[in-house]
C-alpha cells in the first residue's frame, strides 16, 4: 500500500524552515514548553529581550542553556542534537542547531505506521503503510472475547509489519544517524523497537517525542519541523505567582 522512496529526495517544504513556533504547552511545575525553528531562534530571542529586558545571566547546564532576563523571566533552551558550547553559548547553540543532521523517524499507531530518514529537512528514504484494525464493539460475552482476540492479532500484525518496514528503511541508515525521533502510540513504538534486528536504531539518542496524528506521508514530512526545533521552557514572573 505504501511506496518506498529509495534514494529520491523529498523536500519537507518551506514550513519546516520558516514555519510558526510549535504550539506552547503548559509545563510541569509552571511555565510553558514550546519549540522554535532554528532559523527563527535569533529573532525570537530578540523579541524575548524586548519584552522581558536584557539577559542578565546565561549559563550552560549540560546540553541546555539557561537564560535569566532582567524581569526574572527564565528560558531553558535545549537543541535536539548534541552541540559544543562556545564562549558565547547562545550564538553557538543557534549556529549549530541550524546545521543539517541525519535522523531517523518512526511513527506508529494502530493500523498505520510511517518511517523515514531525514538529512536536515530533506527526506531521503521513507515508507508509509497501513493495515486494518477493527474498531471497538459494544458486544459482550463470548463475542466480545473473540473480537478482542481478533483485534489483538491484528495489532500484532501491525507491529510485525512496522518492524519489517523499519528494518528495510531505517536499519541501513542507522550508523549515520545522529538521533531517533518517535511518535504515535508509545507502547506500539516500544514493541517495534524491541525487535533485536533494530537494536542499532533503538540505541540512537532520542529526541523529544513528536506530537503527531495519524502517520501519513504528509505528517511524516511535517515531522521535520518538530525534529529540528529547539525546545524552550519559558517561565515568566506571572507563572511563578500562579504556581505559588
Amino acid at each position: 500500500m505504501g511506496t518506498l522512496d529509495g534514494g529520491a529526495s523529498l523536500r519537507a517544504g518551506r514550513a519546516c524552515l520558516h514555519g510558526p513556533v510549535t504550539r506552547p504547552r503548559p509545563a510541569a511545575g509552571g511555565g510553558r514548553d514550546l519549540g522554535i525553528a532554528p532559523e527563527r531562534l535569533g529573532r525570537w530571542l530578540d523579541g524575548v529581550a524586548d519584552r522581558h529586558g536584557t539577559f542578565t545571566d546565561v549559563v550552560v547546564e549540560g546540553r541546555q542553556v539557561r537564560v535569566t532576563c532582567a524581569d526574572t523571566t527564565t528560558l531553558t533552551l535545549r537543541p535536539p542534537f548534541d552541540w559544543e558550547p562556545g564562549p558565547a553559548p547562545l550564538t553557538a547553540l543557534s549556529t549549530q542547531a541550524r546545521r543539517p543532521h541525519r535522523a531517523a523517524v518512526l511513527l506508529v499507531r494502530r493500523g498505520r505506521w510511517a518511517v523515514g530518514v531525514f538529512d536536515g529537512t530533506t527526506l531521503v528514504a521513507s515508507k508509509v503503510d497501513a493495515r486494518q484494525v477493527q474498531g471497538r464493539t459494544a458486544a459482550g460475552g463470548w463475542s466480545q472475547q473473540r473480537f478482542a482476540r481478533r483485534r489483538g492479532n491484528q495489532t500484532d500484525a501491525v507491529v510485525d509489519h512496522a518492524v519489517e518496514t523499519a528494518v528495510r528503511v531505517l536499519l541501513p541508515h542507522a550508523a549515520g544517524c545522529a538521533a531517533l525521533a518517535t511518535g504515535g502510540d508509545r507502547g506500539l513504538v516500544a514493541e517495534v523497537l524491541a525487535d533485536p534486528r533494530l537494536a542499532p536504531v533503538a540505541a540512537l539518542p532520542r529526541t523529544d517525542p513528536l506530537d503527531v496524528g495519524e502517520p501519513t506521508k504528509v505528517v511524516l514530512l511535517e515531522a521535520a519541523a518538530q525534529l529540528r526545533a529547539v525546545r524552550v521552557h519559558l517561565v515568566e514572573p506571572g507563572d511563578r505567582a500562579t504556581s505559588t
